[in-house]
């Protein structure tokens, strides 16, 4: 079965799909995955032979998962096990959230007020060579969201800029 067939399968909630993908991935580690699917959870067993990275498979998962867009998935549930041992290791579970588009852009304005000893010489200069370096830093690494105006106070200047 030629890989865009089997995420189009995985993509439509095909558990088999599903685990097919995961082990291609986990079976050279020496993990194996099981894959049910449950009232819209999805429940991820991994099974290996050596304790397993919680941390690491659960974020694999997430976004393995996640970038499927699976709509028949709200929910998923990992759970890992070492073989030959009846309890669980751990278990850790997520929700997949669905992100809706906005019908207009969300346009936040950033107001930064500081406060400080005024004995330690910072001078009308400094304060705006610092304030304007935060705001275009600001405006240049904020690319989720419309920031249109950034603000920075020390009480006595205001320096602002807008795009």
């Amino acid at each position: 079965m030629t890989q865009a067939k089997l995420v189009k399968l995985a993509q439509q909630g095909n558990t088999q799909a599903i685990a097919l993908l995961m082990n291609r991935h986990l079976k050279p580690k020496g993990i194996t995955a099981k894959v049910i699917l449950k009232e819209a959870c999805l429940q991820v067993m991994l099974e290996s032979t050596q304790t397993l990275n919680q941390q690491a498979l659960v974020a694999f998962v997430q976004k393995g998962i996640t970038s499927l867009d699976t709509a028949s998935i709200e929910r998923v549930k990992v759970y890992g096990r070492q073989i030959g041992e009846e309890l669980l290791a751990w278990t850790e579970e997520f929700d997949l959230g669905t992100i809706e588009p906005l019908d207009e852009p969300h346009i936040f304005t950033v107001s930064i007020t500081l406060n400080g000893d005024t004995e330690c010489g910072l001078t009308t200069q400094g304060f705006e060579s610092i304030a304007n370096q935060i705001t275009s830093e600001i405006l240049s690494s904020c690319k989720s969201f419309l920031i249109q105006k950034v603000s920075i106070s020390n009480g006595i200047s205001v320096i602002t800029k807008e795009r």
